[in-house]
């Protein structure tokens, strides 16, 4: 069962959830129209690391998922969201 807001967006688990959270985010809504790439930029200085970069993949899916009315299904798994 998933334990808040941020969870419920595709590809967000409790511990992405909570790197949301250390970046000021609370709900889905606050995610709409976010840059991915900046999102996780800071989230490696807020850590003082390189974090691996299947968190920005997941921030990718997560501001399309929030920010699109209707998302394709496809485009929901965070997978699909890796570089090119």
């Amino acid at each position: 069962m998933k334990s808040d807001a941020l969870e419920t967006i595709p590809g967000v688990g409790r511990s992405i959830a909570d790197d949301l959270r250390a970046l000021g985010y609370r709900g889905a809504e606050d995610l709409a129209g976010e840059d991915p790439e900046a999102m996780y930029q800071r989230l490696c200085d807020l850590r003082g690391e390189r974090i691996d970069r299947c968190v920005l993949y997941v921030f990718r899916c997560a501001v399309y998922c929030t920010s699109t009315p209707n998302p394709d299904p496809d485009l929901t798994q965070w997978w699909k969201w890796k570089d090119r």
